[in-house]
């Protein structure tokens, strides 16, 4: 079965509510292309406002959630997923066990902190997950990179798009699928479209569900409305993520 024919199988460009174990198994085998996500870290987190995230001090379903995002993908592909540092073992227990095999790690440095004990806590961190043998990007992202503080308007561990869109480029192409199985706020779907990309959430919580499907709306009118444009090309490009960056709408989009 050919890629198209697979990915005609799929919805695209939709934020599923739900469980991604479920969806995730009723998608076929090797039918995304890029995975990129950012899932609870087990630490029972609660903000300042008081606002959670479902299953973020439960553990059971993070083996069987790696075991259908490593069986999704594509072979000779590659997941980016952000983790919890308190929690690495268990990560990257459920990493390997799936089939994955680590090839990178990213640290994203924060302006502020988000926690202080020992140290102040002004990092991010994720790892590069492959499936397969990958090809090499040809210009390589630094391994250490910055990461603007996003708001957290929508969701209280938002990632601001303008860190996620430089991942997308690197390791997917123009017209591919970005999966992201733990969408929260959809910043990860927000950062595929906005490069010509396609994308397909799964958000379990409600209210984050209902967030991510606005914000994406809203994401797509601010597109179609550049395109309409007679100055502004049909294609998603820099041009377009660069005036939605200048406009400072990317969080709240």
């Amino acid at each position: 079965m050919n890629t198209n024919t697979i990915q005609q199988q799929l919805p695209v460009n939709e934020i599923l509510h739900g469980d991604c174990i479920e969806a995730m198994h009723k998608m076929p085998a090797n039918s995304v292309d890029f995975i990129l996500t950012d899932p609870p870290y087990l630490v029972n987190y609660r903000d300042r406002d008081g606002r959670t995230i479902q299953n973020d001090s439960d553990a059971s379903w993070l083996k069987p959630a790696m075991a259908e995002t490593y069986r999704v993908l594509k072979h000779d592909r590659v997941a980016i997923m952000f983790y919890g540092w308190t929690k690495v073992d268990a990560f990257f227990d459920a990493w390997k066990s799936a089939g994955f095999q680590p090839i990178g790690h990213l640290v994203f440095r924060k302006t502020y902190s988000s926690k202080s004990r020992f140290l102040r806590y002004q990092h991010e961190q994720a790892f590069l997950l492959a499936k397969g043998r990958p090809p090499l990007p040809k210009q390589p992202l630094a391994d250490v990179m910055d990461m603007p503080y996003s708001g957290n308007k929508l969701h209280p561990t938002q990632k601001p798009v303008a860190a996620l869109v430089p991942l997308v480029r690197s390791f997917s192409l123009p017209g591919d699928l970005v999966l992201d199985p733990f969408a929260g706020s959809g910043s990860s779907c927000a950062a595929a479209l906005l490069t010509d990309r396609k994308y397909l959430g799964i958000e379990m919580d409600a209210a984050y569900f209902q967030q991510a499907t606005s914000r994406m709306n809203r994401v797509k009118e601010r597109i179609s409305a550049k395109r309409s444009s007679s100055s502004f090309p049909r294609r998603v490009d820099d041009a377009c993520v660069a005036s939605c960056l200048k406009a400072n709408k990317l969080s709240a989009m």
